[in-house]
């Protein structure tokens, strides 16, 4: 029975031991993405340490380069993932070479410090080779090659755009000047004859229509309506007097008409109500009955008619004219 019992247990502490064993095993490795490259390819180095979870491993940053003439273009990428109890860590270092050759870089380890010493875990060895680029055989030797031509590169949009764009703007410069020229020319033949402009009255009296139309103060707009009825009255004596009164006050207007040898008659008077009846609408804000609005107009079309220039009739022109002649003649 003691023997059993003895060896009940030395199976068990040994199962023990083998679960704890198992339980710390840490597996670290490290490869090259490919095992040969080109002078100037980028790979990456992949280390990858599988570790138990309750295991503190301290791996050593690599700098600058793996070994010699393989350098690190970049610090590690780390990444990791924890599955049943066990932690893996991958790092991956970007990496190229300059030099052709075979390079052999020795094993990646892990550390583990513990109350019991420094424990390390390490990878196999990693190769790689470094190509240079073949561009003639193997044995130069045995052949002569031909010169080779000057390569010719293909015309890109780029090239071409700029001389596109110089074209277009001589073409055009082409086009403005053919038309100056013909401008120039036309220029140069004889005036085309003016067609005189309608009499100041019958200008008057169609914008007077117009503004009859437009039924302004039936719609409220006073103070337009009176701006736009002395505008026209303006406008007439400016055509038919000279008298440019658009930028002159009432008074003003009224002693540059005298001044031309205008009468201080009814057709004066007439002229000074309109312009002082409207002037009390647009800046005293007076508000005048409706029959005030249709008398000022009625006065406007009077005053026009009243003070328009007499047309002659062209054979009456020349009747006076042969007399003023002969009378000349005769003294």
């Amino acid at each position: 029975m003691i023997f059993m019992k003895k060896l009940t247990i030395s199976i068990f502490l040994f199962i023990s031991v083998i679960s704890s064993l198992s339980g710390q095993n840490v597996n670290v490795t490290s490869a090259f993405d490919t095992s040969a490259i080109y002078i100037g390819d980028q790979i990456y180095f992949t280390i990858s340490v599988d570790q138990p979870s309750d295991v503190i491993l301290t791996l050593p940053a690599l700098k600058d380069t793996l070994c010699k003439n393989i350098e690190i273009i970049s610090a590690p990428s780390i990444d990791s993932s924890r599955q049943d109890g066990r932690v893996k860590i991958i790092q991956k270092y970007l990496i190229t070479s300059f030099d052709s050759g075979t390079y052999k870089f020795p094993p990646f380890f892990a550390e583990l410090k513990n109350e019991e010493g420094i424990k390390r875990f390490y990878s196999e060895y990693s190769q790689l080779e470094v190509m240079r680029i073949k561009i003639t055989p193997a044995d130069t030797a045995t052949k002569i090659f031909d010169i080779i031509k000057p390569y010719k590169a293909p015309v890109t949009v780029g090239e071409i755009l700029p001389w596109v764009l110089i074209a277009a703007l001589l073409a055009a410069l082409v086009f403005f000047a053919i038309r100056f020229i013909r401008k120039m020319k036309k220029s140069g033949k004889a005036p085309e004859p003016v067609i005189n402009p309608d009499p100041a009255h019958i200008i008057a009296f169609r914008e007077l229509e117009k503004l009859r139309d437009l039924e302004l103060w039936q719609k409220g707009e006073i103070k337009n309506y009176y701006t736009l009825l002395t505008e026209i009255l303006r406008r007439y004596l400016e055509n038919r007097y000279s008298v440019f009164s658009l930028e002159l006050t009432t008074h003003e207007t009224l002693q540059a008409l005298v001044k031309t040898g205008f009468k201080r008659d009814n057709n004066y008077n007439q002229l000074k109500t309109i312009l002082t009846g409207a002037d009390l609408v647009k800046f005293a804000k007076y508000s005048p009955e409706a029959s005030e609005h249709e008398s000022h107009f009625q006065n406007s079309w009077d005053f026009i008619l009243a003070t328009k220039e007499v047309e002659t009739p062209v054979g009456e022109v020349d009747v006076k004219n042969a007399k003023n002649e002969k009378m000349e003649g005769g003294k």
